[in-house]
C-alpha cells in the first residue's frame, strides 16, 4: 500500500521560486515606525496649530517666551523630530518603490536621509536658541 504524502502549496511567484527568495520581512519594522510616528504626530500637530493661532499678533518677546518654557520646548523639539523622521521614511518609500537603479537609489536615500537631518538640526538649534535665550518674565 502507497502512502500519500500531503503537499503544501507554495504562494510564490515562479520567478521567486527559480532563485529562492521569499519574504524579505525588512519592511515590517519601517511600516510600523512610520504608523507609530504618523499617529504621535496629531495631536503635537493640533497642539502646535492650537498654540500658534492663541500667539496671533503678539510681540516676538512673547512668542520666544511661550517657546522657552519646558513643557513647550519638549514638544516642540519632539513634533520636529518626528515630522522629519516620518518625512524621511514616507520619501523612503518612494525611493525604493520607483528608483531601480542602484547608484541612483543610494545617491537619492543618502540626500533624502542627509537633508532630513540637515533640516531637522536647523529646526532644533533653532528651538534652542529660544528655550535658552528666553528672558525671564
Amino acid at each position: 500500500m502507497a502512502t500519500v504524502k500531503p503537499q503544501v502549496e507554495i504562494m510564490r511567484s515562479q520567478l521567486g521560486r527559480v532563485r529562492g527568495l521569499g519574504a524579505g520581512k525588512s519592511g515590517v519594522e519601517h511600516w510600523w515606525i512610520e504608523r507609530v510616528t504618523a499617529i504621535a504626530l496629531i495631536p503635537l500637530t493640533l497642539w502646535f496649530v492650537i498654540s500658534v493661532l492663541g500667539l496671533l499678533g503678539v510681540p516676538q518677546i512673547v512668542m520666544v517666551r511661550w517657546a522657552g518654557r519646558p513643557v513647550n520646548t519638549v514638544l516642540l523639539l519632539a513634533l520636529v523630530i518626528l515630522t522629519f523622521h516620518h518625512m524621511q521614511l514616507g520619501l523612503q518609500v518612494v525611493l525604493d518603490d520607483y528608483v531601480h537603479d542602484k547608484r541612483a537609489h543610494l545617491a537619492a536615500t543618502l540626500i533624502n536621509k542627509g537633508a532630513a537631518l540637515l533640516l531637522a538640526l536647523f529646526a532644533i538649534v533653532a528651538i534652542l536658541k529660544m528655550a535658552f535665550w528666553a528672558p525671564a518674565a
